[in-house]
């Protein structure tokens, strides 16, 4: 499964903005979803993780009490929701599928398959 993050642009501090994964052709099957960021100089992080029935559900540091994650397996699509966004937000957004959560969460250099990012900018 490859997936594509859409849905990033430019926004004001203190705004909102919701990412929208999707397959490239095909569907999700029975595979959990995490969110990544990476900002330039910095290493890929962590931003939130979502196994595939949607009822389990984590969150990287900076993203929580902010930012919320989703998905409607019927339209295989996964959305991140993102709220009060600060200037550290600023990076590119991936998201990546793996049929073990557990590799989402804890081990996400394992993963394979990593699609076109897409930016966000949160102006001061």
């Amino acid at each position: 499964v490859q997936l594509q993050a859409s849905g990033g642009g430019l926004v004001q501090a203190g705004g909102s903005l919701r990412l929208s994964c999707a397959t490239v052709g095909g569907t999700f099957g029975r595979v959990a979803v995490g969110w990544f960021r990476q900002a330039p100089g910095k290493e890929r992080e962590f931003v939130a993780g979502i196994n595939w029935t949607g009822g389990v559900r984590s969150y990287g540091d900076s993203a929580k009490g902010r930012f919320a994650v989703s998905r409607d397996n019927d339209r295989s699509t996964v959305n991140l929701q993102m709220s009060s966004l600060e200037p550290d937000d600023t990076a590119v957004y991936y998201c990546a599928p793996d049929e073990n959560y557990n590799t989402i969460v804890r081990r996400p250099t394992r993963i394979h398959s990593w699609g076109q990012g897409t930016q966000v900018t949160v102006s001061s």
